[in-house]
């Protein structure tokens, strides 16, 4: 957690004991935390749809090479029909905010164009819908030992298999999850 006590560039990993649906066994991407509250994309859940569909829903015109028609995520439940696109923090889309001095999140129509054509990032994860959580509401959840966290990781996004990201996130924290109790301490 920063100094600010806001989780802004982590990683949640949800407790075994989770039971929402929505976010059982997830990890998810905190892209924006402060006093109004927080957005974050869950990285772990594909959905059925490729990049080819929304391009298509979108009617964009650029054909996605069969290569590059990667599977997307579903983010979260808050609206689902909106799309977002986590890549390195690299140069010059519209609508895009910086989670970290490596990580951006884009939702313009422009990244989708290039991804099709083999012109956008090299790493990518498109989702979905998003996380939302009211103010006050993350922090609760956090106390009441829902989630663990970690600074987000690059590695972790774009290259460990998407059924592999809770283990692997608890894992770069020392944890195994299969040894975790349900029971919350508070000293």
């Amino acid at each position: 957690m920063s100094a600010s006590g806001y989780l802004h560039n982590q990683c949640l990993i949800a407790m075994p004991t989770l039971a929402d649906p929505n976010f059982s066994h997830s990890v998810t991407c905190i892209c924006e935390h402060n006093d109004q509250g927080a957005l974050g994309l869950i990285i772990n859940r594909p959905s059925e749809l490729h990049l080819s569909d929304i391009m298509a829903q979108m009617e964009l015109d650029a054909p996605v090479r069969a290569e590059l028609d990667a599977l997307l995520f579903f983010g979260g439940p808050v609206s689902p029909e909106r799309g977002f696109v986590l890549h390195p923090a690299d140069a010059g889309w519209s609508a895009t905010l910086q989670v970290s001095d490596e990580i951006s999140v884009t939702s313009s129509r422009d990244i989708l164009g290039a991804l099709a054509r083999g012109e956008g990032p090299a790493d990518f994860l498109i989702v979905l819908g998003y996380a939302g959580w009211g103010p006050g509401q993350l922090e609760q959840e956090m106390l009441d030992n829902a989630w663990l966290s970690l600074p987000t990781d690059s590695e972790l996004l774009f290259r460990t298999p998407w059924e592999r990201r809770w283990e692997v996130a608890a894992g770069l924290l020392g944890v195994d999850l299969t040894r975790l109790s349900g029971q919350a301490g508070h000293a």
